[in-house]
């Protein structure tokens, strides 16, 4: 019984050994030395920077600009500003860019290394504290330190701190599509976040292959490398955008991404604040920054582009595990010949019995059906009785950790109840063919589908072994398939967390899934926990207790506040007005605004729904008064005839204080050119006999834009722009209340907004 509670003990603190080191467990630093990186001084930027909120139209941001110069100009460097609209054709997003610029002279006429961070927040509440607040410190503090060290590095360093990532990577594209020193960068890292706490994870960004970008990151040996090519390999398929996009894209210029992503629902909120800033977060971006900034400074980055790639993944103490991707195949195909000489020798030694063997895929089958019909319904199942929860756009509430542990709890007590009926007197070796069979055809496809998941195949391997003693000898000391049992745990244990706070709950099932493959790899060491009632009881109890920690967390209080809209939108094409609000779920604040009787369509107020992260759409409309806003001013600059085709240059101004413009146009024959001050517009998107976006103009210092638009000269064009401003609060017209304390702004919808439809006849 002792050696049992050894073995279980030691799984579980290997467990938590594999969480805990991705990342500084203590957020002290040696602050004395002022050769080092001090999260101290990274705090007091911190502060500067993400006091307010700060995108390009709000009145702060022209003051963090003038921070971050100032510092950059104590420190010796020369700065200059970029100034230059910019589009980018992904997002639509047409805005004036103030990109913050220096360079650090090296000894030699080499490649570049770049620093990159942005430093505007998420229009329209969000200081800004973590995204990206943290990367400017980093990199600020980071430049101190390494600057205090008197070295001359042999490689320019840029900095660049761009403007208006949030708005649609702008800044980046000005960067990239106009700078000179575009050309001459070698490498770049980003300093992100998506969220406010957790380890920081390492992305790459590159059109070719990882070998050489892996091989200087191990070389430069941060202290706590959070990274694994299946992540890689799933960033890389997804949408997903960073200021490092455009530069790989456009530039073709390869780089690291470092982002924490814990405590997701504070991103893009009111709550990304200094209160809530990690210092630990803080640390392991700069143990990132700092010896990637000394190597890479005196790297030749010209050999840094590859064909090849890499399988990796961080373990504890060892840090990185990696190999080539041309080793994939031949690792899965011996695995796939060891297993069938075990299976024919099991036979032969009478250790594996055919009838037992298919009988072990009738538990492997109900382990992994069951989980995936309780993550995949469960988390519906939880929405379903707290409603609330869908108010959180991110679909991750603040109690998500407790259920995320929860449904691991539960997933292994489905695994071990069913398998408890499976368990004979010398059926282990037996039982154990189904999962390593399932587990070798799971890498027979990742060889060939997604191959940045390759490395798990190593578990596999420390389960042929654990088969091999089971078939070869009549009993195995638990001390031995504890041992073995290791490698699985470090390298799988992580992702039961990483999956559902990366995707969000929805995909807790890739959690519970994950829980029954590992579950079923593991019978060779967990037949020696057959029928113990005290560990069903345990997990039981363990399952009660995170669920009802979530059940006493679910509600919205100050310190969980409750995500709400209200939205004020004048149809000026009918003369109509309306209150408008993304809530599924209204409360005493915005409720007074949609009374029963007022209540229409959402259809039927003619609102185009401004574009969201996640496309949430108006859930409540109600009639409204009439305000007397100042509607744009629209003037037709010009009408030319240009060929087959009409030139139209228009202006469109704003008359009060505004944030964005959506600009629609309805035309019925193809757009054949589209200029926006003139940056140029592609318009082979544009189709026609439909109302399309053709762009969204953020106003910086309340400026016009100018449209020149070329199009059938038959055809009768329009333009349906919907003005936005962010002044329900600011603009005595209304007379809002203030949201009480348990209640913030819903992030990555137009909020808090006025908004004015009108269209334009241009023909």
């Amino acid at each position: 019984m002792l050696k049992k509670s050894i073995a279980l003990g030691t799984l579980v603190v290997v467990a938590l050994i594999s969480m805990f080191s991705l990342r500084p467990l203590s957020d002290s630093y040696n602050d004395k030395d002022l050769n080092a990186f001090s999260i101290d001084n990274a705090l007091l930027h911190i502060n500067q920077i993400a006091n307010s909120p700060h995108h390009a139209s709000h009145p702060n941001h022209e003051a963090v600009k003038n921070y971050i110069l100032s510092y950059l100009n104590k420190l010796g460097l020369e700065t200059q500003i970029q100034e230059g609209f910019s589009h980018n054709p992904k997002w639509k997003s047409v805005v004036y860019n103030k990109n913050i610029l220096a360079r650090i002279k090296g000894t030699s006429n080499t490649k570049a290394l770049m620093l990159l961070s942005h430093y505007d927040s998420n229009p329209h509440s969000a200081p800004g504290a973590s995204d990206a607040a943290v990367g400017v410190a980093t990199i600020l503090e980071g430049l101190r330190a390494y600057l205090h060290q008197e070295k001359k590095p042999k490689n320019d360093i840029i900095i660049l701190l761009t403007d208006n990532e949030e708005l649609g990577l702008n800044g980046a594209h000005l960067f990239v599509k106009n700078h000179p020193w575009a050309k001459d960068i070698g490498v770049i890292l980003n300093f992100e976040a998506r969220g406010t706490t957790g380890p920081s994870y390492m992305l790459m960004e590159t059109n070719g292959g990882n070998q050489n970008l892996l091989n200087g990151f191990i070389e430069a040996n941060p202290q706590y490398p959070v990274a694994n090519s299946l992540a890689y390999s799933i960033y890389k398929m997804l949408p997903n955008d960073t200021d490092l996009t455009p530069f790989r894209a456009i530039g073709n210029i390869d780089g690291f991404n470092f982002a924490f992503i814990d405590n997701h629902f504070h991103y893009h909120t009111a709550l990304d604040n200094i209160d809530n800033v990690d210092p630990k977060a803080i640390k392991h971006q700069g143990t990132y920054l700092m010896p990637l900034l000394n190597y890479f400074s005196e790297a030749d980055l010209s050999v840094l582009k590859s064909e090849n790639n890499d399988v990796y993944i961080n373990l504890p103490f060892v840090k990185m595990v990696h190999y080539s991707y041309l080793w994939i195949t031949p690792m899965w195909i011996l695995a796939c010949l060891i297993f069938v000489f075990l299976f024919l020798f099991g036979l032969y030694k009478r250790r594996i019995v055919f009838k037992q063997v298919c009988l072990g895929f009738i538990p492997l089958f109900l382990v992994v059906t069951s989980n995936f019909i309780l993550g995949y319904y469960g988390w519906k199942i939880i929405q379903y009785v707290y409603p609330q929860y869908q108010e959180i756009l991110h679909n991750f509430p603040y109690n998500g950790h407790d259920y995320i542990w929860g449904f691991v709890l539960l997933a292994t007590l489905v695994c071990y109840i069913i398998y408890n009926y499976f368990f004979k007197i010398g059926n282990t070796a037996s039982l154990l063919i189904a999962p390593v069979f399932l587990w070798l055809m799971l890498n027979g496809l990742i060889a060939f589908e997604l191959k940045g998941a390759s490395f798990l195949i190593l578990p596999v391997y420390f389960a042929l072994i654990i088969l091999a003693l089971l078939i070869s000898f009549k009993k195995v000391k638990i001390e031995l398939t504890t041992v073995l049992t290791i490698p699985m745990i470090v390298i799988m244990f992580p992702f039961l967390k990483m999956f559902p706070v990366g995707l969000g709950l929805n995909n807790i099932v890739a959690s519970t899934i994950l829980v029954s493959l590992m579950f079923c790899l593991s019978l060779g060491w967990l037949y020696y926990y057959k029928k113990r009632n005290a560990i069903t009881a345990i997990l039981g109890i363990l399952c009660a207790v995170l669920f009802i920690s979530a059940h006493a967390k679910s509600n919205f209080n100050k310190e969980r506040p409750k995500p709400n809209s209200l939205v004020y939108f004048y149809n000026s094409d009918t003369d109509k007005a309306y209150w408008m609000s993304y809530d599924k779920m209204l409360d005493g604040w915005n409720s007074p605004y949609f009374n029963k009787e007022k209540i229409v369509s959402v259809d039927e107020t003619g609102i185009k729904t401004p574009g969201s992260k996640y496309n949430t759409r108006f859930y409540y409309a109600a009639k409204a008064n009439i305000k007397p806003l100042k509607p744009l001013f629209f003037e037709k600059l010009s009408d030319t005839i240009v060929g087959n085709d009409k030139r139209v240059t228009c202006m469109i101004a704003p008359q009060r204080k505004t944030d964005k413009m959506d600009i629609f146009i309805d035309s019925n024959q193809p757009i054949t050119a589209i200029k926006a001050n003139g940056v140029s517009i592609e318009p082979k998107a544009f189709k026609a006999n439909m109302p399309q976006k053709l762009l969204s103009f953020y106003v910086a210092d309340n400026n016009a834009i100018e449209l020149v638009i070329d199009y059938n000269k038959n055809d009768n064009a329009s333009l349906i722009i919907f003005e936005i401003a962010n002044d329900i609060f600011s603009n005595d017209l209304f007379k809002i209340n203030e949201r009480p304390a348990h209640m913030i702004p819903k992030p990555f919808v137009t909020n808090d907004a006025s908004i004015i439809k009108k269209t334009f006849k241009i023909e």
